[in-house]
């Protein structure tokens, strides 16, 4: 199932799940730039697109975050609202707790896109996976700001429209296990994607074909820990049903163990791998939906990912 694509006056939605957003820092106060949202709103109000605010989005009941309960609440509410088109929430850690408190038949019975990325991982594959609604992963609120090309036409592709009918690159992917395969497009960041298997709210077919995109970056773990992770997801049952893997975006610079690692992966699970740098905690931020049936070539003459 797909929602249509947000128009262009529609109304984006916005909440916070997993990060405490500041509305407006006090003068002289030091913030990480994510976590100020006035300016965000700004810029998106600026290109037409009226800004519903989730009710809970500023609170901070747990000191850290507002309640698991306060935040699963605003997601449903903005999955019910009329008014919104597209539902977007950004990183940071929680995801996790808001899943027992969210309503899936809403979001089943008022379809629309729903995009985020790093921790945000959790939620949109669990409403896929419960729903069968597309969810979008690779970008943030924060994108409204700083536009680069690339990150504009993939969100002019997939949440503007239905256009990009074909995986635009940032750059050459390094093919590391040549192949081609078809399936299902699921993943996101790898320590949500791995902590989501076998729980109830990833109730995949393991007997559908999946393709698997994963990514991380170095500031959050060594190349030992993403190693480690893999090899949590290889002992899953979920991992037999995956026909392709792309990991995107963990450096700026080689990584020859991790490239060796994936590759490693490849050749034990006899399936095409390929990493790049188009989506994840980059400069790059390349929407890929999840749920979408798509097929993978991987080779010496180039790498292709197609939406079918």
């Amino acid at each position: 199932m797909r929602a249509k694509p947000l128009s262009p006056q529609g109304a984006i939605g916005l909440c916070c799940p997993s990060h405490v957003p500041l509305y407006e820092a006090a003068p002289g106060q030091e913030i990480p730039w994510s976590r100020e949202y006035k300016n965000i709103i700004a810029c998106m109000e600026k290109e037409g697109f009226p800004v519903v605010q989730a009710d809970n989005m500023y609170k901070k009941d747990w000191g850290f975050l507002a309640s698991d309960s306060q935040r699963g609440a605003d997601l449903n509410r903005l999955a019910g609202d009329q008014r919104v088109e597209y539902i977007l929430f950004g990183g940071g850690e929680g995801a996790p707790e808001v899943l027992p408190y969210l309503e899936f038949e809403l979001f089943k019975q008022n379809p629309k896109r729903i995009c985020s990325y790093s921790d945000g991982t959790t939620i949109l594959n669990a409403i896929w996976a419960k729903t069968g609604l597309e969810t979008y992963y690779g970008q943030a609120p924060t994108l409204f700001t700083d536009w680069t090309d690339y990150n504009r036409r993939h969100f002019e592709g997939h949440i503007l429209s239905d256009s990009m009918t074909e995986h635009e690159q940032a750059s050459p992917w390094l093919c590391l296990r040549p192949g081609v395969a078809e399936g299902v497009l699921v993943g996101g960041y790898t320590l949500n994607f791995a902590l989501l298997l076998g729980t109830e709210y990833f109730p995949v077919d393991v007997g559908e074909p999946h393709i698997l995109f994963l990514e991380d970056h170095a500031k959050f773990g060594g190349e030992d820990h993403v190693s480690a992770i893999l090899g949590y997801m290889e002992q899953s049952a979920f991992m037999k049903s995956v026909t392709g893997l792309v990991f995107g975006n963990y450096a700026d610079h080689p990584c020859p163990h991790l490239y060796a690692r994936l590759k490693l992966l490849g050749e034990r699970r006899h399936i095409p791998v390929a990493y790049c740098d188009d989506f994840g905690h980059g400069q790059n931020h390349a929407i890929l939906p999840i749920g979408r049936r798509a097929r993978l070539s991987l080779g010496e003459d180039g790498c292709s990912l197609q939406y079918l």
